[in-house]
């Protein structure tokens, strides 16, 4: 019997039994997005929750996007029916849903992104007709991804009820407020987590995702880090975002004109005061 090929690069690829590379798109704008996309990711996903991004700037940058042929997803400001069928209509390949702490969040997520009878989705492919496929409506809920962001310790606690929601593609961690949520302010916050403790409940997510079938994402602030949670099992690594590489690369770029003009620039002052 013949296999038939996903639609959806992202799964594609997990199809292949590889891991998905994503980029994240905090900056509002076509330009950033297109040159993110043209990178080497796998997948990109546009922030609307955290990212300096409302929907009407999301749209051009899935259109820019979309000549790159990378899979775009994005990540919902909230569980909000109204703005993730928005999403979705507009063209998003996946969702991401941030605070997802139940069995019954998790399913109403599920109902948002699939149609009925398997959801409560609203029918209106605007975009993602033209986008995607005029027959959209056929192969949506077989290919759209959704993700339920596992970030508190509620989610924790109902973590091996959620991740059998019917319909849930996978879990996906935040680091940080996961971190936030399990031990308060004992840690610094942010990526990239060493605690025992912490890669304890990172890896019981992996663990509980693939037991129960599915997928699981993980936040990355390092490429090595990223790499460190694909051995563990993860199959979708975030590798930092837009803002974070424009940021560090200004920062490098100025150390080292810096470190290199330093010295000499106090005896080329020198010099021109003596006529030089």
């Amino acid at each position: 019997m013949m296999s038939i090929i996903p639609r959806n690069p992202i799964r594609r690829i997990w199809a292949e039994g590889r891991a998905v590379l994503n980029g994240w798109l905090s900056i509002s704008s076509p330009f950033s997005a297109e040159i993110m996309a043209s990178a080497g990711y796998d997948s990109v996903t546009i922030d609307i929750q955290h990212g300096a991004v409302d929907y009407t700037g999301m749209l051009p940058m899935l259109q820019a996007v979309r000549a790159s042929g990378v899979a775009t997803m994005a990540r919902a400001s909230w569980l909000d029916p109204s703005s993730i069928m928005k999403i979705l209509d507009a063209g998003a390949w996946g969702i991401i849903c941030p605070m997802i702490n139940t069995r019954a969040e998790a399913e109403r997520l599920v109902s948002y992104v699939r149609y009925p009878p398997n959801g409560t989705r609203s029918f209106g492919p605007t975009r993602a007709n033209f986008a995607l496929g005029s027959d959209y409506a056929a192969f949506a809920d077989n290919e759209v991804v959704c993700f339920a962001m596992i970030e508190t310790a509620q989610a924790m606690a109902n973590l091996d009820e959620i991740v059998r929601t019917p319909g849930l593609d996978g879990v996906y961690v935040g680091p940080a407020d996961l971190t936030l949520g399990l031990t308060g302010r004992r840690y610094r916050t942010g990526f990239d987590r060493e605690e025992p403790e912490m890669v304890e409940a990172i890896q019981r997510v992996i663990a509980a995702a693939h037991g129960a079938g599915i997928r699981m994402g993980l936040h990355n602030g390092t490429a090595s880090y990223a790499a460190k949670g694909v051995s563990w099992g993860a199959d979708l690594v975030t590798v930092s975002n837009d803002v974070r590489l424009l940021a560090q690369a200004a920062e490098n770029s100025v150390a080292e004109f810096r470190k290199t003009v330093g010295a000499s620039s106090i005896v080329t002052r020198a010099d021109t005061a003596s006529g030089y």
